[in-house]
């Protein structure tokens, strides 16, 4: 592709800014985080050297961006370009598509905001029986929907970032929002994926199998375009062992028994097919975070409403188990020498 004038000029701004020193040594706080050589109660990851924009950071609409890859770009260069004015965000971009990217593989109708909302797109939800088809058609094209435009985006910067040494080293281009097997069932058939799990738990079972293959596949696809070579991987404002980010706002409203049964399988096998990686959930988790911390493979999690769970309890587990707590936001609000173990929390 051939870039405009000004997409050069942020990548060659951005590269100018990059200090090797700098990055390195910033990405040795986060190994020291994850080998556990951190002694204070709350990590918080520090850029030693902070540099500004040299080029004018235009803003681009999110619902522009889906549909034109260099804007994709340029929203995201201009984000990546405010992280070096940042000590403590890492620097890394994503293929922005939202929550739906895996729900419109099978074809879910994309469902784009108003445009005043400035906010990402999601999917509507099929009717059940037009689900069971789906399931007997298996994987689907992994380049329906949002999928051709996710995988383009991933070879563009593989294809750009070839010709900034610097940016190819040390900018992240992590990966897609897949969302996790139960939050893309729940995406796929609606609140009705509530009721089918008590009127037909085979059925939510073999749509879940299918969504798992397909995330397999997918996230294959992606990270055949952008290997992750390094031991920590990035996603929002952190780095991570293991390679990917699954979400379980889902499962907020499940039972232990029911996470144990539609959720906590899938997730493991991801986990292990994937080298392992940390979760995030909106919302009260406190009843299921004891059994998600069983998984072998699953190094850390990320919630994003603390005060909505019983802290104590998520702190305990934490120590209990040795994960980590990632991007805890008002950190000091939460955290105590007697609430939580030394170098477990990363906080914002």
């Amino acid at each position: 592709m051939k870039l405009s004038d000004y997409t050069v000029s942020l990548l060659n701004d951005i590269e100018r800014r990059i200090d090797p020193e700098t990055e390195d040594g910033y990405y040795a706080q986060w190994e020291n985080f994850w080998s556990g050589a951190v002694e204070d109660s709350v990590f918080t990851s520090c850029r030693a050297k902070t540099s500004s924009a040299s080029v004018d950071l235009r803003e681009v609409h999110i619902n522009d961006t889906l549909h034109d890859l260099e804007l994709m770009l340029i929203s995201e260069l201009v984000s990546l370009s405010k992280r070096l004015s940042s000590k403590s965000s890492p620097l890394g971009i994503r293929a922005n598509y939202g929550t739906g990217i895996i729900p419109s593989l099978f074809g879910a109708d994309i469902f784009e905001m108003p445009r005043n909302t400035c906010t990402l797109p999601t999917t509507k939800p099929f009717d059940v029986d037009k689900l069971h088809t789906l399931c007997e058609n298996g994987i689907p094209d992994l380049k329906n929907g949002f999928g051709a435009s996710v995988l383009a985006f991933g070879e563009l910067c593989a294809e750009i970032f070839d010709r900034y040494p610097k940016i190819k080293k040390y900018v992240n281009v992590y990966h897609p929002d897949t969302q996790g097997p139960l939050d893309i069932t729940e995406l796929l058939m609606g609140s009705e994926m509530f009721y089918q799990m008590y009127d037909d738990p085979e059925f939510v079972h073999t749509l879940l199998r299918t969504v798992t293959d397909t995330y397999k596949s997918f996230l294959d696809r992606w990270f055949s375009i952008i290997p992750n070579e390094k031991q920590l991987s990035m996603h929002w404002n952190h780095l991570q062992r293991g390679n990917i980010m699954i979400r379980l706002d889902s499962a907020m409203n499940l039972s232990v028994d029911f996470y144990n049964e539609y959720s906590k399988p899938y997730d493991n096998e991801l986990l292990n097919h994937f080298g392992g990686g940390c979760m995030h959930f909106c919302g009260r988790g406190d009843h299921f975070v004891e059994s998600m911390c069983e998984l072998e493979k699953m190094y850390g999690f990320n919630m994003s409403q603390p005060h909505l769970n019983d802290m104590d309890k998520i702190f305990a587990i934490s120590t209990a188990k040795n994960k980590k707590i990632l991007n805890l936001p008002h950190v000091n609000d939460y955290v105590t020498e007697t609430r939580v173990g030394k170098g477990l929390v990363h906080g914002i």
